[in-house]
């Protein structure tokens, strides 16, 4: 079986959880010890996707992005090539939600066949959550996405946000 490799960015603010995603996504590991991503990370997970009644082993390389409310050159080249993203902000911080739309609009300029999941992470903090579902839903609806309520620290969702987003760029 071949192995498809895709390029796909997680993109959002400042500490909404894109490298605590990641890492539990392809180390099945969390740590709340914050630090900050500088320029980019780069992971890689292989999966298995079912698709069109068969399987497809897809290689995802991960390209974890440093939160910056400003889009820069470098930015931009790190997104160049990208077949998808994981928008992600955190349910605790509304602003982070209201700036996605900007992050897939940077992105789809540079790639215009880009798909997207949107991440509602730390879906743990219930005492603290300030984004209901209707809100997420309304803004992945706006950039044609699924949308999942995430959390790197329980797990909650990850594998089903990213297997999903597999499909789509597949």
């Amino acid at each position: 079986m071949t192995t498809i490799s895709k390029k796909i960015c997680l993109l959002g603010d400042f500490a909404v959880g894109k490298t605590s995603l990641v890492r539990r996504f392809v180390q099945d590991l969390f740590d709340d010890t914050y630090i900050s991503t500088i320029g980019v990370k780069v992971s890689r997970k292989e999966v298995t996707i079912s698709q069109n009644g068969g399987v497809v082993e897809l290689a995802m390389m991960l390209w974890d992005l440093a939160g910056s409310e400003e889009f820069d050159r470098m930015q931009a080249s790190y997104m160049r090539g990208a077949s998808g993203a994981v928008l992600v902000c955190d349910s605790t911080r509304q602003e982070t939600l209201d700036r996605l739309r900007t992050y897939a609009n940077d992105l789809s300029k540079i790639n215009p066949g880009a798909r997207f999941v949107l991440a509602a992470n730390k879906c743990d903090l219930v005492e603290q959550q300030e984004l209901a579902p209707a809100q997420v839903e309304a803004a992945a609806a706006e950039i044609d996405a699924p949308w999942h309520f995430t959390s790197a620290k329980t797990g909650d969702a990850v594998e089903e946000m990213f297997h999903r987003l597999g499909r789509l760029i597949l």
